[in-house]
Parts: C-alpha cells; sequence; structure tokens
C-alpha cells in the first residue's frame, strides 16, 4: 500500500513537473501561431487581389519594433466609421481578407488590419506586452489621419483579437467610439485548461474557482474578463454557440461582466456559427446586427458629407 501511495505521489508530481515544463517552453507556440501549417509566413494575397483600395502602413511601436499593416479606404470621399480589426491567433491579416471585403461592402467602412509582431512582415515576437504596444501604435496613427472621422474608430476582435481589442478599448475611452468581440475568452488562463485539460487543476483566471498555483508562469494571461468590467464605451458581443475552441460560455461570462458597469452592451448568439465561420453562417442577420449596432452607438454626424455609398463603386463588389 505505501509502495502504490509513493507511486501515485511521485506519478502526480511528475505530472505537475511536465505541466509546468509544457508551460514554460510551449506557452507563445499554443498562444501566437503567425503561421499555419504548410503555409508561408508571407502574405498570399493583398487587397488588390480584390480590388480594394489600399495602403501599405508601417509602424513603429512604442518598444520600436517596426509593424505593417494595411489602410483599407472605403472610396475617396467615404467618411463612415473606421474598423480596427484585430485578428484570431492563427495566420495572418491575408488570411482575413475576404471577410473585411463583405464588412467593407456591407458596412460601408474603412479597415485598418493590423499585422501584430511577429505577424506577416512585422518584426519582433508576439508577447501580451508587446501586442498591447501594437494596438496602440495601431489606434494612434489612426487618430491622426486626416482622412478618416477619426469620432468614428470602432474595434472589432476575433478570439484572440477581441482580448487585444479589449485592452485597447479600456485604455483608450476618449479614441474608441465602440467595442465589438466575437468569440472571445474569458482568459488564456481559462483556456489552458482546455488545451491541456491537466492544467486545469493548476491554472486558472478569474472566472475559475480551481487553484491557480502555476498562474505566475503564464507569460500572456490575456485576461479579458478582468479588463472587460473597465471599458465604458458601448459593446457588441457575438456569440457563436458552435464554436469548437472557445466555449461559448466565456462570451456570456464576459457580457454578464460587462453590463454590471456598463448599460451599453448588446449580446447576440448564432446557434450554427463555429469559431471561424460565424460570419459566414450568420448569413444577412450577422451584418444586420453590426449595421444596427453601428447605427445606434456610431451614428453618422452629418450625413450629406459622410455618405459612402454614393462612391462605393470600387469597392470589391
Amino acid at each position: 500500500m505505501a509502495s502504490w501511495l509513493k507511486a501515485l505521489a511521485y506519478g502526480a508530481g511528475g505530472i505537475v513537473v511536465a505541466g509546468m515544463a509544457a508551460l514554460v517552453a510551449l506557452q507563445e507556440r499554443l498562444v501566437y501561431v503567425p503561421v499555419l501549417p504548410g503555409l508561408a509566413r508571407s502574405y498570399a494575397i493583398t487587397p488588390a487581389r480584390l480590388r480594394l483600395h489600399y495602403d501599405d502602413v508601417w509602424l513603429r511601436s512604442s518598444d520600436g519594433v517596426r509593424l505593417h499593416s494595411w489602410f483599407i479606404k472605403h472610396s475617396p470621399h467615404c467618411r463612415g466609421p473606421t474598423i480596427l480589426f484585430f485578428q484570431e491567433n492563427a495566420g495572418n491579416i491575408a488570411h482575413r481578407l475576404e471577410f473585411v471585403r463583405l464588412m467593407m461592402q456591407r458596412l460601408q467602412c474603412n479597415v485598418f488590419m493590423l499585422s501584430y509582431r511577429g505577424y506577416g512582415e512585422s518584426d519582433g515576437y508576439p508577447s501580451q506586452h508587446g501586442i498591447i504596444k501594437d494596438a496602440q501604435a495601431a489606434l494612434d496613427h489612426l487618430t491622426q489621419r486626416n482622412d478618416i472621422d477619426t469620432s468614428r474608430i470602432v474595434v472589432f476582435g476575433r478570439s484572440l483579437g477581441g482580448a487585444v481589442g479589449t485592452v485597447l478599448a479600456k485604455n483608450n475611452p476618449d479614441k474608441v467610439s465602440a467595442l465589438i468581440l466575437e468569440n472571445t475568452f474569458t482568459s488564456i488562463l481559462d483556456m489552458a485548461g482546455i488545451m491541456l485539460p491537466f492544467l486545469k487543476w493548476f491554472i486558472g483566471g478569474s472566472a475559475s474557482k480551481g487553484p491557480k498555483v502555476l498562474n505566475c508562469l503564464v507569460r500572456s494571461p490575456w485576461s479579458t474578463i478582468d479588463a472587460i468590467g473597465e471599458v465604458k464605451q458601448p459593446i457588441l458581443f457575438i456569440s457563436g454557440l458552435q464554436d469548437e475552441l472557445v466555449p461559448p460560455s466565456h462570451m456570456r461570462v464576459l457580457y454578464e461582466k460587462a453590463i454590471q458597469h456598463n448599460n451599453n452592451c448588446l449580446f447576440i448568439d448564432f446557434p450554427s456559427g463555429m469559431h471561424m465561420d460565424t460570419w459566414i453562417s450568420g448569413g444577412d442577420r450577422y451584418w444586420r446586427v453590426l449595421q444596427l449596432f453601428l447605427d445606434q452607438y456610431v451614428p453618422e454626424r452629418q450625413r450629406g458629407d459622410l455618405n459612402c455609398k454614393a462612391d462605393s463603386g470600387d469597392d470589391g463588389n
């Protein structure tokens, strides 16, 4: 009996050690996937392939990292809302161009697409502290442009991008008009036990009741659940109920945390939406929800000057 208990103790200790080693060595590879398996890091296409008007924009983050981005203009005279889009953790901005093309068409907006550090043509290596600086550099660039309505900058983040966008909106209440989150997690700490089930006994975020003895080893906790309660701007929560990566309950928890401090929150779910295809499976309803949200919380100030539809002849349709 004693030998069996000793073996059990050694086994449990081995699991803890293995978990700690995996967490320390591989966590960035789990959270950030700049290159999809079998594909090159470079962009497969550019907005020109979809006949979109765009500028290559090069930025410097506050710590000096050189960043690449695309500013995609709906039309030369359009001064509608500008969407600052933050992508998921895998792949690069070129993989989101079809979504962006349709978003510009349906919402009559401009879109700014940022390559996080270590992604696409941006320098450096991804980290939470670094990507927060990257997002701030993108927003600061937009607020200095004279060809957009800087009072109508909307942050849109999906999955990891939702965590990025939430921090940015929290830090910039006077620069961001509204926040849109789609299929975003409460925290990487909560996701750790989903990606590696044995870790749920040792890691957990503020939304988790489990032990948190290894939390200190997580370099990119991305605690959206803590940041969302400090966002003052209107928030739209879009949840795909068939999300196979982030449990849909995470979006509901984020919404419930937000409405404790913010009355301008809207939660919409899509029964057939998966992690990456909610915008496809949601069909027309998906775009109507976004348009109604923008109409209510980011309205046109002078309709005559901000009419994009009259200038949309070459927007990739």
